[in-house]
C-alpha cells in the first residue's frame, strides 16, 4: 500500500506526492517480491490500471495547464487566435516526448472531457488507454458535437464493456455508430483524405529503411497491383530473385528513374564518414543522412558504387566536402557567415550535425534552421548559432515566455514560461578515441 505523504498545501497530485509513490515502487523492484503466480498476474493488472489512471492524470493537468497559460497570455494582449501557442511543447518537454505527440496528447485531453465524458470517466478510472481515447477521438472527429455525445453514451451502454474492448473493438465501435448516425459527414470525411496522401520514411533494423505511402484506395491498390505483376513476370522469365525482391528492385528502379529523366539530376544522398574511414580500413561508423549510423563497411560500399556511377558522365555525381570535428566531442565544428539568413550550404551543415530537431525528444525531422540568440539581439549567422528545428517547435518558442541561449560549453538551453530548462548538445558523429596508423585506400576514377 502506497504511502502518501500528508500535506495541506499540496494533493496527491503534487511532484513530490507522486515522486514518493515512485520511489516506494524503486526501492520495491531491489527485492524479490515474494508473491506467488496468481498474485503476480493480479499485481501486472494494478499496475497496468495504475498506468492508465496515471495517464488520464496527466491530461487532467495537461487541461488545466492549457487554460492557465491562456489566462497568461491573454493579459500580456496576444491575439485571441494565437492563444495557447508553446503549452503542447512545454507539455511535450514535461512528458520527456516529440512535440507532435504532446500537442495530440493536450489535444485528446481538452477533447475528451468536453465531448465525450463517459469514455473520460472511463478513462480516470483505468478502463482505457490513452491510445484507445485518440482512436475514439479520430472515429468521431467528423461528427457535430451532439452525435459524438450520443456515440460516447453508446460506448457506455454496457458499464463492462469498455474494459473488456481491445483499443481496435474501441475505433471500430466508434467507426459503426459514427456512420449510422451521419453518414453523409463521414463520406465527406473520406473525400478529404486523399489531401493527406503522402510519403514517409523510418529506419528499419539492419541498416534498412521502411518507405511507406498513404494513397487514396484506388492508386494504392493499381501500383501493388503492377508492381505484383511485374515480379510474377520476372519470376515467369527465370528471375532468380524472390517476389519480393522484385517488387521492391522495381519500385525504387521506377522512381529514381523516372526522377532523372524528368529533373536531368540525380539524387544527392549526404553520407558523413571520417577520412581514415574513407581513405584506409578503419571501422569509425559512418552517418547517412536521413537515416543514421551505418558500418563504415557499408559506407565504403556505398561510395564505391557511387564512385563508380561517375566514369560514364561529363561531371562527377561525387563531391567530397570537408566538414570539421572536434577532436574532443566529436560534434561538427561550425561554419560562419555574414548573412542574416542561413545560405544553403551553412543551412545543409546544420541539418547534417543536428541530424533531427535540436529540442530533447522531439525526433522530429529539421524543417527550418534558426538563431538561437536573434539576429535583433545580435545573435551572428553562424554553425554554433543555428539550431535545426521542426516547424511546430520553431513556432513554439515565439510563445511570450520562452527564452533560448547558448550555454560556455555550446549546448544551447531553452527555458520555458514555468521557468523549467531543458539542455541539449548536437550529437555526436564521429567516435573519437586514439586513431591508429593510415592505412591509405586507393580509388581510381576510370577516364
Amino acid at each position: 500500500m502506497f504511502d502518501f505523504p500528508a500535506s495541506a498545501e499540496t494533493g496527491m497530485l503534487a511532484a513530490s506526492s507522486i515522486a514518493h509513490v515512485r520511489e516506494q515502487l524503486t526501492a520495491a523492484l531491489q527485492l524479490p517480491s515474494g508473491l506467488d503466480d496468481a498474485d503476480r498476474i493480479d499485481s501486472i493488472t494494478a499496475l497496468e490500471d495504475l498506468v492508465r489512471v496515471a495517464t488520464a492524470a496527466q491530461a487532467a493537468l495537461a487541461r488545466e495547464l492549457d487554460a492557465a497559460q491562456r489566462e497568461v497570455q491573454a493579459r500580456a494582449g496576444v491575439p485571441a487566435a494565437v492563444r495557447g501557442r508553446g503549452v503542447a511543447a512545454q507539455v511535450a518537454l514535461a512528458r520527456k516526448e516529440s512535440h507532435h505527440r504532446g500537442q495530440r496528447h493536450l489535444g485528446i485531453a481538452k477533447l475528451v472531457a468536453a465531448e465525450m465524458p463517459h469514455l473520460w470517466a472511463a478513462w480516470r478510472q483505468g478502463k482505457v488507454t490513452e491510445h484507445g481515447v485518440s482512436l475514439a477521438l479520430r472515429e468521431t472527429a467528423c461528427l457535430e458535437v451532439e452525435d459524438r455525445l450520443e456515440v460516447d453514451r453508446l460506448l457506455a451502454a454496457d458499464p463492462g464493456a469498455l474494459d473488456r474492448c481491445g483499443e481496435r473493438e474501441i475505433a471500430s465501435s466508434c467507426r459503426r455508430h459514427a456512420a449510422r448516425l451521419d453518414a453523409a459527414a463521414v463520406v465527406k470525411r473520406q473525400r478529404r483524405a486523399h489531401a493527406d496522401r503522402c510519403v514517409t520514411i523510418r529506419p528499419a533494423p539492419d541498416a534498412m529503411v521502411y518507405l511507406t505511402a498513404l494513397l487514396p484506395v484506388k492508386d494504392g491498390v493499381a501500383a501493388y497491383a503492377a508492381l505484383t505483376r511485374a515480379a510474377e513476370s520476372a519470376r515467369a522469365a527465370g528471375e532468380d530473385r524472390t517476389r519480393g525482391q522484385v517488387m521492391a528492385d522495381t519500385l525504387v528502379d521506377s522512381v529514381l528513374g523516372a526522377h532523372e529523366a524528368t529533373t536531368g539530376a540525380k539524387v544527392e544522398l549526404g553520407l558523413v564518414m571520417t577520412d581514415r574511414s574513407v581513405l584506409g580500413d578503419a571501422e569509425d561508423p559512418a552517418y547517412v543522412e536521413g537515416f543514421g549510423w551505418v558500418p563504415a563497411e557499408l559506407g565504403r560500399v556505398v561510395l564505391d558504387a557511387t564512385l563508380a556511377g561517375t566514369v560514364d558522365t561529363d561531371e562527377a555525381l561525387v563531391h567530397l566536402r570537408r566538414l570539421y570535428a572536434s577532436p574532443t566531442t566529436g560534434e561538427l565544428v561550425a561554419m560562419d557567415s555574414r548573412a542574416r539568413a542561413f545560405p544553403k550550404a551553412l543551412g545543409r551543415f546544420v541539418r547534417l550535425r543536428d541530424q533531427v530537431c535540436r529540442t530533447p525528444w522531439c525526433d522530429a525531422p529539421i524543417r527550418q534552421i534558426d538563431h538561437v540568440d536573434p539576429v535583433t539581439e545580435g545573435g551572428p549567422t553562424s554553425g554554433r548559432n543555428g539550431q535545426g528545428l521542426c516547424q511546430a517547435c520553431n513556432l513554439a518558442k515565439e510563445a511570450p515566455g520562452w527564452r533560448a541561449g547558448l550555454a560556455p560549453d555550446g549546448s544551447v538551453e531553452t527555458i520555458t514560461p514555468t521557468g523549467h530548462r531543458h539542455r541539449t548538445c548536437p550529437p555526436v558523429l564521429v567516435d573519437v578515441h586514439d586513431r591508429p596508423p593510415l592505412r591509405v585506400r586507393h580509388y581510381v576514377l576510370a577516364t
